[in-house]
C-alpha cells in the first residue's frame, strides 16, 4: 500500500511540475511604469491572449532604474517604458545585456507654462523645470536649444547637461526634477519641459497647451526591450505584434488624446 501511495504521489508531482512548466511557457512578465503605458499594456495583454494564447503578467514600477535592473536579473521577461537613448545609457553605465526588439510610440516632449503663452514672453531669470535622468535631461535641453532659449557647446549630445550650455541670454535657471514630478511643479516655475506620458494625466493637451512640441522626427520612440539571450524566443515576436496591433493603436488615441505618434 505504501509503495502504491508513493507512485501516486510521484505521479501527482510530475503532473503539477508539467503544469507549472506549461504555465511558464505561455506567460511573460512585462515591466511598465505606472500610468498611461500600463493601461496601454492592458490592451496588449488582451490581444496577446486572444491571438496567441499568450498570458502577460504586468509588473508596475515607479522608478526609471528598476525595470531594466529587473529585466537584466531575470525577474521580468521584457519591459516597455523607455526610448533607445535611455537604454543605450543604461547599457553603457551598467553593462546590461539588453536589446530593443521593436518600437511603439513617440510621446513628444513639450515646453509648457502656466505663466506665459509664448517663448517671447519668457522673462529673464526664468525658472525652468527639466527631468533629472540623463537622457531625458539632454532631450529637454535639445528642445530648449531648438526654441533658441539656450545654445550648447559643439558636440553636446543627447546626454547633455546644464553645464554644456555656452549661451543663456535669458539667464534661465534650471530646476532638475524626477520626470514624473514635473507636471505638478508647473505652478511653481516659469516653464517646464514635460514628457507627454506625464502631461496628459496632468490634464495637459500637448498639441494645444505646449508652447513648443517635438515633431515626428524625434529619435525618442519608446521601445520593447528584452535580454539578448531571449531574442529567438517566439513569444517575443508575439509580444511585439500585440503591442503594434490595431487595438493598441486605438487605445493609444484614447489614452493619450491623439497625442502619441506611431513609431513602427
Amino acid at each position: 500500500m505504501r509503495h502504491i501511495f508513493k507512485i501516486v504521489l510521484l505521479s501527482l508531482c510530475a503532473i503539477l511540475f508539467s503544469a507549472c512548466q506549461q504555465h511558464d511557457k505561455n506567460t511573460l512578465k512585462i515591466g511598465t511604469i505606472s500610468g498611461p503605458e500600463t493601461e496601454l499594456m492592458q490592451t496588449a495583454k488582451a490581444v496577446a491572449k486572444k491571438q496567441f494564447g499568450l498570458n502577460i503578467e504586468i509588473i508596475e514600477f515607479t522608478d526609471y532604474l528598476e525595470p531594466n535592473a529587473a529585466l537584466n536579473d531575470g525577474s521580468i521577461d521584457a519591459n516597455m517604458f523607455q526610448h533607445q537613448p535611455y537604454l543605450d545609457q543604461q547599457i553603457k553605465d551598467r553593462h546590461y545585456e539588453l536589446v530593443s526588439i521593436g518600437k511603439t510610440f513617440i510621446y513628444p516632449m513639450g515646453i509648457y507654462s502656466a505663466k506665459v503663452k509664448s517663448l517671447q514672453e519668457i522673462p529673464k531669470g526664468a525658472m525652468v523645470a527639466i527631468p533629472n535622468d540623463p537622457s531625458n535631461e539632454g532631450r529637454a535641453l535639445i528642445l530648449l536649444q531648438k526654441a533658441k532659449l539656450i545654445k550648447m557647446k559643439d558636440g553636446a549630445s543627447i546626454y547633455a547637461m546644464p553645464e554644456d550650455i555656452i549661451e543663456n541670454p535669458k539667464q534661465l535657471k534650471f530646476k532638475e526634477l524626477d520626470a514624473a514630478q514635473i507636471a505638478r511643479s508647473l505652478p511653481d516655475v516659469d516653464i517646464a519641459v514635460i514628457n507627454t506620458n506625464y502631461a496628459v494625466p496632468a490634464g495637459l493637451s500637448p498639441r494645444k497647451d505646449a508652447i513648443l512640441l517635438e515633431d515626428k522626427n524625434s529619435p525618442y520612440a519608446n521601445i520593447i526591450v528584452i535580454r539578448k539571450d531571449e531574442m529567438q524566443d517566439p513569444r517575443m515576436k508575439q509580444l511585439v505584434a500585440a503591442l503594434q496591433s490595431n487595438a493598441v493603436l486605438k487605445a493609444t488615441q484614447r489614452i493619450f488624446n491623439g497625442q502619441a505618434i506611431v513609431a513602427w
